[in-house]
């Protein structure tokens, strides 16, 4: 036996009703109008997989073993930032500025499936910015820029509940310095564009936040707080989060690549980030 919790988008009742009723629980109740709680269910060997197709044809994602964790069980969210906590990867639209963002977007796209060192391919990527004037980042940030949906909400929640909140990024400071201050956020950590004469230079000052970096600044941040990283719900889409993620009590894959989904304790691949927010009732 097994609890879980479906959700989905927008009118979504009649879909989660008639996926539970397949599941055959021995109770289930609404956490909301788009989550239904069911506990009790029997899923027997190969039932996942066949609940995992029909989640993903309705449009719905599916949470395991909840109820197992509450809100007060942790004291720190941390986050990747592009394409998690914002809905673009900064560095593509950066390149966009110099006509090179399909170039550098193939190279992202690699790196985040896992198929490219991540601190080579940043490394690369930075380099084809050189000459581009700084002023570019600004319009990035102000044009481009968006919160993924439930950021908001969620961030409200979890610092509502007393948690403390990470940034951590293999981006740039230019904008995590931005959204600390616009979303209260608590730590931020990430790479910093090399600037000279209002222009990039195509390096990056220090070392790189790669998969280690991340794991290591958790960890740092854990010790500050003096709480253990089983204590920390971690965010992240790309396989350079996984390192970070595998020491998180909570693991969360957010519309993520697969390599990323198969490891994350819960995926959250329709919903929003604040989809985390039921599964922790």
């Amino acid at each position: 036996m097994t609890n879980l919790v479906l959700q989905g988008l927008g009118d979504c009742k009649a879909q989660l009703q008639q996926l539970a009723a397949q599941l055959a629980p021995a109770s289930s109740r609404w956490l909301s109008d788009t989550a239904l709680r069911c506990e009790g269910v029997p899923l027997a060997d190969g039932q996942r997989q066949s609940l995992a197709v029909a989640a993903l044809a309705a449009k719905v994602d599916v949470s395991y073993d909840a109820g197992q964790r509450k809100m007060s069980d942790f004291k720190l969210v941390a986050m990747d930032m592009d394409s998690t906590l914002i809905t673009i990867e900064c560095i593509d639209e950066i390149a966009d500025m110099q006509g090179l963002k399909a170039q550098v977007s193939e190279i992202t796209e690699a790196a985040m499936r896992g198929e490219l060192d991540f601190s080579a391919s940043l490394k690369r990527r930075v380099a084809l910015l050189k000459g581009l004037e700084a002023s570019a980042l600004e319009r990035v940030y102000e044009e481009r820029l968006q919160l993924s949906p439930g950021a908001e909400s969620m961030l409200k929640a979890v610092q509502q509940a007393g948690l403390k909140t990470l940034l951590v990024s293999g981006g740039f400071t230019f904008f995590t310095a931005r959204l600390k201050q616009r979303l209260g956020l608590d730590y931020t950590h990430a790479n910093e564009l090399e600037i000279v004469d209002g222009r990039l230079t195509g390096n990056v000052i220090g070392g790189i936040v790669d998969a280690e970096e991340k794991q290591r600044t958790v960890e740092r941040v854990c010790a500050e707080l003096g709480i253990s990283p089983a204590q920390a719900i971690v965010m992240g889409d790309g396989a350079n989060d996984l390192k970070m993620m595998s020491i998180s009590g909570m693991s969360v894959a957010f519309r993520a690549k697969p390599v990323v989904r198969e490891q994350a304790s819960v995926a959250l691949n329709f919903v929003g980030l604040d989809g985390i927010l039921p599964l922790l009732a």
